[in-house]
């Protein structure tokens, strides 16, 4: 079980009409709820995945699931990355800042065992303009299971 932070996630800010994702919206109670938080340089998220998302090998979790949360801490991570590099605040008021996936290129370094909790980080790599390039990480304990590197591109305000 995964004790709760003592501060709002990053996916907490998002405006209720974008916080329907699966993997991390808020307001989608039948979703995964991750929650990701900036921690100093870089962002961190925490997840214990249910049985139910199991690979095809037993006892290791299934890689669609591993993409998910790769996935959702990447975008959350580059709104996060996105407000400080603007001197704002997450959640300080309009527009809020919205990020999708244009890329997501993942690699399987070890399988991903169930029944433990996995921690997902990300590092700002660039940011220019709307686009931000994350590096990702997906660990178990002190193993490495995946690694990745997102483009993630800022939603017009309108859009966000």
């Amino acid at each position: 079980m995964t004790l709760p932070h003592p501060r709002k996630a990053i996916q907490d800010h998002y405006p209720p009409e974008f916080a329907h994702c699966f993997g991390c919206g808020p307001a989608n109670p039948h979703g995964l709820q991750l929650k990701s938080y900036l921690e100093g340089d870089r962002t961190l998220a925490r997840f214990t995945p249910d049985p139910m998302y199991s690979g095809g090998y037993p006892g290791n979790v299934y890689g669609g699931m591993i993409a998910s949360l790769l996935d959702c801490h990447g975008t959350a991570s580059a709104a996060a990355y996105a407000h400080r590099n603007q001197g704002r605040t997450i959640g300080d008021g309009d527009p809020p800042i919205r990020f999708v996936t244009a890329s997501l290129k993942i690699d399987f370094q070890r399988p991903t065992p169930q029944g433990v909790e996995l921690t997902i980080t990300g590092s700002l790599r660039s940011i220019e303009g709307r686009k931000a390039v994350i590096g990702l990480t997906l660990s178990a304990g002190d193993t490495v299971c995946a690694v990745a590197e997102m483009l993630a591109v800022q939603l017009p305000p309108r859009a966000a």
